[in-house]
């Protein structure tokens, strides 16, 4: 690859615009739904009757499903933050 006159190799690789990535929308909310899902029996136990020993054995036996609900407000403003921005 050349570089424009007076640009050094390395400033003309700098100068040139970063690769648009696609973004998925629908990612958070399908992540979502299979946290919840992978949740539902515990969910369940705990609307019919909340304690700490049933909301503790949640969290420690689906982490990655909890993760992914504490994660959602993050998620949605990576994936849908992009609207306004060019």
């Amino acid at each position: 690859m050349t570089s424009p006159p007076g640009l050094s190799p390395e400033a003309a690789l700098s100068a040139q615009p970063a690769p648009r990535r696609r973004g998925l929308p629908g990612l958070p909310v399908m992540l979502m739904i299979l946290a919840i899902a992978d949740l539902r029996v515990d969910l369940l136990l705990l609307f019919d009757h909340f304690t700490l020993t049933t909301l503790t054995q949640a969290i420690l036996s689906h982490p990655l499903a909890v993760a992914v609900l504490v994660a959602q407000p993050s998620l949605w403003r990576h994936y849908r933050g992009r609207r306004g921005r060019s």
